[in-house]
């Protein structure tokens, strides 16, 4: 009897068993459902991943390196500042002529699920120089000024001049419309940025509205991996309105002292004007 019931719970164990296997077969399809709609509503909603394509981004980017991509805070309104690096989409053909990649189906899979970019999404990626409203200008070797102030740009790819050497990308003046952005490569010589688009219909500058989001790590080969915060030189006051400020001063005193003189000329108009009528 006690035989009996050891082999009728060995039985039941048993049995037991392969129904959890069997129920965990059943579910794994539905655990990998939700473990790609999470991916997809990751993708969309918060963070991508980016391949680098090209060395324009040197030496902060390396080509082949894999970034994440903040997009979540642009659904609240915020905008790109200036030093951030920003992935956007091909504003007006600046990718013209570059090869368009052939991803096999795993590519294919892992770009659907924002673990590769689409290779059907043209991307670039820069760091933001100015923002609406602002002046900037290169002359020559530089340096690069936003709203008349020097920028010290240790980012700069080593032996690169902060603008390039020939006419068509190293002089410039732009003014920066509202709702758009000016971009540049770190690897100055070697970047085809908003310096060289200017003949585009948006003269080189980038719609706020092609930003797909701020690169905010590397996060890929694990030897690269290190954070991109905004360089140094972005936290003083480059708004446009100080740049105005500067010149107020000396325009205050002018005009400070338009109404006196003004004052006494109408005072001694009067005193000349006045001498024939004197009673006195």
């Amino acid at each position: 009897m006690g035989r009996s019931s050891t082999h009728q719970h060995r039985s039941h164990r048993t049995s037991s068993s392969r129904k959890k296997q069997r129920s965990f077969w059943k579910e794994l399809p539905i655990l990998i459902g939700i473990a790609l709609v999470l991916a997809l509503l990751i993708k969309t909603f918060l963070v991508q991943a980016f391949s680098i394509p090209s060395d324009s981004m040197q030496n902060t980017l390396q080509q082949g390196d894999r970034v994440l991509v903040d997009k979540f805070t642009p659904w609240f309104g915020s905008e790109p500042e200036r030093g951030e690096v920003v992935v956007f989409n091909d504003p007006d053909n600046w990718l013209a002529g570059e090869p368009t990649p052939d991803p096999n189906a795993l590519q294919t899979f892992l770009s659907w699920i924002g673990l590769m970019p689409s290779a059907e999404e043209k991307d670039l990626i820069k760091r933001v120089i100015g923002v609406g409203g602002d002046t900037v200008e290169c002359e020559g070797t530089g340096p690069l000024k936003v709203n008349g102030k020097a920028l010290n740009e240790p980012y700069v790819y080593p032996g690169n001049t902060p603008c390039s050497q020939d006419d068509q990308g190293g002089r410039f003046k732009v003014k920066v419309p509202e709702g758009s952005i000016w971009v540049m490569g770190d690897h100055r010589q070697n970047s085809r940025d908003s310096r060289y688009n200017q003949a585009d219909k948006n003269h080189g500058m980038v719609p706020v509205d092609k930003v797909v989001g701020r690169a905010i790590v590397i996060a890929w080969p694990i030897n690269r991996w290190d954070t991109l915060p905004v360089p140094d030189t972005f936290d003083q006051d480059l708004s446009a309105r100080s740049a105005a400020l500067t010149v107020a001063p000396q325009g205050l005193a002018l005009a400070g002292a338009v109404p006196p003189v003004l004052w006494r000329r109408r005072l001694a108009i009067r005193s000349v004007s006045g001498r024939p009528c004197d009673r006195r």
